[in-house]
């Protein structure tokens, strides 16, 4: 069993917070593993908890038709949430949820080693980028961080809601794609 597998399995198996009382599964990620390019989203909503795999409602469809728009799908990259068992109704994560979770996705950078990561909402880009990071301002801009670049994005279920945001959404994925081609070694 591989390093990437044993984490899986382990992390399915948490109990660190009381998230995982209330969810039907914990929602590890899905993508390659050894992705130069790792999205981030804050927690699995009730279609994610369901299917146990993030992004794969609506919200998710809109992210496959983004991903494609610039040449990408989720075999090339690797994409997971902060969080990884649903909140109820949907809430946004406590911060002690936040926190039993954080050791997770270390562990899944340490082993991605990832070379671009994108943060999906405010909650993501908060967390990985900077507290008071403002997606509605700072979206589609590079940040490095001990040799990695960050970009925080609209969250896509929240294109759904303020569709007037997809078109600088879809210049972030531009961005992204040049930084791609700029930065990473696989053929995207």
């Amino acid at each position: 069993m591989t390093a990437w597998e044993e984490l899986r399995e382990t992390c399915l198996k948490c109990q660190a917070c009381q998230l995982r009382q209330t969810c039907t599964q914990v929602v590890f990620g899905v993508g390659d593993p050894n992705a130069e390019v790792l999205f981030i989203g804050e927690a699995p909503g009730a279609n994610e908890d369901l299917q146990g795999e993030p992004f794969v409602g609506r919200g998710g469809k809109l992210l496959d038709d983004m991903l494609a728009m610039i040449g990408l799908d989720r075999s090339r990259i690797y994409i997971t949430n902060s969080v990884k068992c649903r909140p109820p109704q949907n809430r946004d994560p406590l911060p002690t949820e936040s926190e039993a979770c954080m050791p997770w996705l270390r562990e899944q950078f340490k082993l991605l080693q990832p070379k671009i990561v994108v943060c999906l909402g405010r909650i993501a880009s908060q967390r990985m980028i900077r507290t008071d990071f403002s997606v509605t301002k700072e979206h589609g801009t590079f940040v490095q961080k001990n040799g990695v670049w960050f970009m925080g994005t609209f969250h896509p279920a929240a294109l759904l809601r303020q569709a007037q945001n997809k078109p600088a959404a879809f210049a972030d994925f531009v961005a992204l794609r040049d930084k791609i081609h700029e930065v990473c070694g696989h053929t995207y």
